[in-house]
């Protein structure tokens, strides 16, 4: 039985109190914490709901990481402080599941993939939607080449976020902490978007602007990826969609095959146009219909069973620590783009979005 430390109680933890309860067969959520302790009092009954098991709360990041007996913490903080926690799980032994983005910059992010390869541990990032069933579908397609020669994909995240949201946690679109629409509402889309054209990014050229929010970070931004496969990534992504959220989409184009992923956190298919039909095309209709309660999705609880087999048996989740940084390493190109007017050469890039503080 794994035993887990929740750190960061607040608006994406009742996904993580949820999809620990879910798989209370091989895991228990063993404490929670969060400065205002309000809100891991909150987490932990939450919890106790669900199991009948009573977390520990804690205030303080560091004593619970120390003293709760966790083997494996959860990271679920504002994005700036992700790295430093990170490390100093992995320093005390624990495995860590960190929610997106991994880091802020290249740097922190490449110190814990080295930190958790150099203790023999497993870093996980909390990409969840890979495990939505049409994207599985989606990505099934594509390994049995249906689409033949891909072109291009789209992930467009057409959303609003108002003035409220942000004055709710002023963290939020900061650089120093958060980043803007590309790094905390499309990162999710973008790991899907590369995902799917194989993962190896040559350049990126964006535009990124703050349109209408009155944040440090960006808005509204857009950006062409090209992958080493030949086919272009095309980005667009906001906060200021009027007067509400309209889509999340990802639209895959080949020569021999057409598909869209859309829903509230794209998990319905929305188009499955192929030249030859195949025995998974018959389930592709019950993949069309239903949303999940909202734009998180359901994908934590398959995402924790993931992450619980790889500790038990050695192996690499599916989206390990080095899987989680090439999206973040996509949106930390187009911030580059923006700031110095330029195509950014994604080898060997070198960026972090204070880097950014003032642009």
């Amino acid at each position: 039985m794994l035993k887990f430390l929740l750190l960061g109680c607040g608006r994406i933890s009742p996904n993580h109190v949820r999809a620990m309860a879910e798989n209370k067969s091989k895991a228990i959520l063993l404490a929670v914490c969060d400065p205002k302790e309000e809100l891991a009092r909150t987490a932990a009954s939450s919890y106790f709901e669900q199991t009948g098991t009573k977390p520990e709360v804690y205030t303080d990041s560091e004593r619970a990481i120390t003293q709760s007996g966790a083997g494996c913490v959860t990271i679920a903080t504002e994005s700036g402080y992700h790295k430093e926690l990170a490390i100093t799980a992995l320093e005390q032994g624990c495995h860590v599941l960190i929610e997106k983005p991994i880091a802020l910059s290249t740097k922190d992010a490449i110190q814990i993939c080295e930190t958790a390869r150099a203790k023999g541990l497993i870093a996980g990032v909390c990409h969840q939607n890979r495990f939505n069933p049409a994207v599985s579908r989606l990505r099934d397609a594509i390994e049995a080449g249906r689409f033949g020669k891909i072109t291009h994909a789209t992930a467009r995240i057409l959303w609003n976020r108002n003035i409220e949201y942000y004055q709710q946690a002023p963290w939020r679109g900061t650089w120093a902490l958060d980043g803007g629409v590309l790094m905390n509402q499309c990162i999710h889309n973008i790991d899907l978007l590369q995902w799917m054209l194989g993962g190896l990014t040559q350049t990126i050229t964006a535009m990124t602007r703050r349109a209408m929010r009155p944040i440090e970070a960006e808005d509204f931004g857009a950006a062409l990826v090209r992958f080493k496969s030949g086919a272009i990534g095309i980005i667009e992504g906001t906060t200021c969609l009027y007067p509400k959220n309209l889509e999340e989409t990802l639209s895959v184009f080949g020569e021999r095959g057409t598909a869209v992923l859309g829903g509230v956190a794209v998990n319905r298919i929305q188009t499955w146009l192929f030249d030859k039909p195949h025995p998974q095309d018959e389930e592709i209709a019950s993949l069309s219909s239903e949303d999940p309660a909202n734009v998180y999705g359901s994908g934590h609880t398959p995402l924790y069973a993931d992450f619980i087999k790889a500790v038990m048996t050695g192996a690499q989740p599916l989206v390990n620590a080095e899987e989680g940084m090439k999206a973040m390493q996509i949106v930390l190109g187009a911030y580059q783009s923006q700031k110095e007017n330029r195509s950014v050469e994604m080898p060997g890039l070198d960026f972090s979005t204070e880097r950014m503080i003032g642009i």
